[in-house]
């Protein structure tokens, strides 16, 4: 069973427009490879050039932040949701 990947709008040109790719692996890093191979270009505007999550974007396994638990080692379980969530700034 796949782990389901929600991509947020601004990075489903990578996905031609789905709002959500289904792909396997056993930690968020190995389901990031995989949506790599299914979505070229789209990890390098989630993660840096030494392959840590970008500072103004958030992922969440389930309802938790990996920044909270064991960032991209994080062990997801099949049928799992994976969130790509852009920090949004501005205001007043």
């Amino acid at each position: 069973m796949a782990v389901q990947v929600k991509i947020p709008t601004p990075l489903r040109k990578f996905t031609a427009d789905k709002d959500t790719v289904a792909v396997e692996g056993a930690t968020v890093g190995a389901v990031l490879q995989a949506l790599e191979a299914k979505a070229p270009g789209l990890t390098a505007k989630v993660l840096d050039d030494a392959g840590k999550v970008r500072r103004f974007i958030n992922i969440y396994a389930g309802e938790d932040d990996i920044r909270f638990l064991d960032g991209l080692n994080t062990v997801v379980a099949d049928g799992a949701e994976i969130s790509i969530i852009p920090a949004i700034a501005g205001g007043r």
